[in-house]
């Protein structure tokens, strides 16, 4: 039977994607229904049909299944962040674990019983909720032209409502709603971007879990005199707000962020600090063992508002310690961290390498690399600008530095082709691959093993409770009678 858009089809949801919609199928015809959980019976609407399949709208929740909770944010449905919250948290970490295993099988082409052999248990959150250090809201209007900010609707530039994010830090509903109140009362317009008119475009808070420093950043859309002293003469910018914001506890930098581009980047080059210190500070630790329990050893990172950083500091310790320890470091190695950052990983190897070189294409992430070296007395960390692919070959033959132990954490596309091979040329013992998404993943690992190495350990880490999205960790060796 052919099913048109508008049919309105009953439907026990009996899978999940890998985008966290909900399948089920009527009469052999697939529906994908957002919203809806595994063992859910539902009401959808279809809103797009196709030949043997339909993507469905969420009407009602006839019988709930066992796994469904009662999410903390009741924008979940509206707001693209938070896929999955509906669902109990065990039953994320299941769905997440097979994702992982699934893509390795489809795309890495590995049977499912190495995969059983070589995945270890995913590393859970203990709350799936508040973990977020950072966020960005973007400053708008609603239809009756009141100042509004919050997040994104799902694939949409629509602006939902919402100063208290369940994910974020409880200080951001006071920041927000301070900046709210001083905009409306100096008529300060929110930034359009159908017109590419309005002065405020987003507001950027960040927060150091370890140092509990804060730091708010206003992204505005200006074109008049710079420097510090005619920024703070801004209408809506006065005294007041920055004295409001002051006494939040813990707050340590008040900027602003110009930024003129019609586009959809949130941040542009030019920061001012308006009130307080530059950058803030926080703490990553390394952690032991199964339990993950902290050490006292800790690197101290200097975060501006244009720094990468990891968004969950609590997992972050878990699966950057899970790569130091697939690393495998007894003191001796040369060690290669491509992707670097701002050096979170290099600095963590560093502490058991005998000399770590971190590669990164973005000039201030390196900049900043070097700066946390610094402050934190590390000697045996050097931080290159540049491609992995360019800067690697270089130093091999111009200076014959070789790599025992490479490690990569590329973006979500994955390593690059001429990056794969670079690797595969250097020979490292091991190479340690965290990533962001396991399809790349898995299409880079299935590169890594046709050209002579082996995976032996596989671990997921959960960073981001009530998404579809998951971080991995995994140890490949070079298969060779040296390498056992």
């Amino acid at each position: 039977m052919e099913y048109k858009k508008n049919d309105i089809l009953t439907v026990t949801i009996e899978d999940i994607g890998n985008d966290g919609e909900g399948i089920g199928k009527v009469d052999g015809y697939t529906l994908f229904v957002k919203d809806a959980v595994i063992g859910d019976t539902v009401r959808c609407k279809i809103m797009k049909a196709k030949k043997n399949y339909a993507y469905g709208k969420l009407e009602e929740i006839l019988i709930p299944s066992d796994i469904r909770v009662t999410p903390l944010c009741k924008f979940h449905r509206q707001c693209g962040g938070c896929q999955i919250q509906a669902m109990d948290y065990e039953a994320q970490l299941g769905f997440k674990q097979r994702k992982v295993k699934n893509n390795l099988m489809r795309i890495g082409g590995f049977s499912a019983e190495f995969l059983e052999k070589v995945m270890e248990p995913i590393v859970g959150m203990e709350n799936p909720y508040h973990y977020r250090n950072k966020a960005q809201f973007p400053v708008g209007t609603d239809k009756e032209g009141k100042l509004i900010t919050g997040f994104y609707a799902g694939r949409t530039h629509d602006i939902i409502a919402n100063t208290d994010c369940a994910l974020g830090v409880p200080e951001n509903k006071e920041i927000l709603e301070s900046i709210l109140y001083y905009m409306e009362k100096y008529h300060v317009p929110a930034y359009d971007e159908k017109t590419g008119t309005g002065l405020v475009r987003h507001v950027l808070i960040r927060k150091g879990f370890a140092s509990g420093e804060i730091m708010v950043c206003l992204v505005v859309n200006y074109e008049g005199k710079r420097g510090k002293d005619q920024i703070g003469k801004w209408k809506g910018l006065k005294e007041e707000l920055i004295e409001a914001l002051a006494k939040i506890p813990g707050m340590t930098s008040i900027s602003v962020n110009i930024n003129t581009a019609r586009t959809n980047v949130i941040m542009g080059d030019e920061v001012y600090t308006l009130w307080g210190k530059d950058k803030i500070c926080d703490t990553i630790h390394v952690r032991n063992g199964e339990d993950f329990s902290l050490t006292d050893r800790g690197i101290v990172f200097r975060i501006s508002p244009l720094s990468f950083y990891q968004v969950n500091p609590v997992q972050t310790e878990k699966l950057y310690s899970l790569a130091l320890e697939y690393a495998g470091l007894t003191g001796e190695e040369t060690v290669w961290d491509l992707y670097c950052g701002i050096g979170t990983i290099s600095l963590f190897l560093a502490g058991a390498a005998k000399k770590v070189y971190g590669v990164e294409v973005i000039p201030q992430a390196i900049q900043d690399a070097r700066e946390n070296a610094e402050y934190n007395g590390i000697e045996n960390a050097e931080f290159y600008v540049g491609k992995a692919e360019e800067v690697l070959p270089d130093l091999y033959e111009r200076e014959g530095i070789r790599a025992d132990v490479i490690v990569v954490d590329p973006p979500r596309k994955g390593c690059d082709g001429e990056c794969l091979n670079t690797m595969l040329k250097m020979r490292p013992k091991r190479i340690v691959y965290v990533s962001c998404d396991s399809a790349t993943l898995a299409r880079d690992l299935k590169v890594l093993c046709d050209g002579g190495y082996e995976l032996r350990r596989v671990r997921a880490v959960d960073q981001f409770g009530g998404s579809v999205h998951v971080e991995v960790a995994c140890c490949l060796q070079r298969e060779d009678k040296a390498n056992p």
